[in-house]
């Protein structure tokens, strides 16, 4: 069993940064891959970024390339995402999830999700 817990949404004006955490606690960690999705209201889940625990080699969505850093901090089992040049978009809840397959952007490969956390960019 995996938990995880996210923290850091809120609001941010359009251009500026975010970084959003997530504390992991349960399983063997070291086998694992970390991901972040995010879901919009009427929208399908989508896929953020994802990292692999062990070597921290990160795979990203083609629109977060560049402005989105996935890390993890294993010595306080955390996992972060810091989100910079957030566009104006419709709000969105960000998820953290678990999985053992070695950067995976499918969702149903992820076993483990936390309960997310909402983000608001705001124009």
């Amino acid at each position: 069993q995996v938990l995880l817990v996210e923290s850091g949404g809120g609001l941010v004006q359009a251009g500026g940064s975010l970084r959003l955490s997530c504390s992991v606690s349960g399983r063997t960690i070291s086998r694992i891959a970390m991901g972040w999705f995010r879901q919009a209201p009427g929208k399908e889940r989508e896929f953020v970024a994802t990292i692999w625990w062990s070597a921290g080699s990160t795979y990203y969505a083609d629109s977060m390339k560049g402005r989105f850093i996935i890390s993890r901090d294993s010595a306080k089992n955390m996992v972060y995402l810091q989100m910079n040049s957030l566009p104006p978009e419709d709000p969105a809840v960000y998820y953290c999830a678990a999985t053992t397959v070695d950067l995976s952007h499918d969702q149903n490969e992820y076993y483990y999700w936390g309960q997310g956390t909402q983000v608001t960019v705001s124009s």
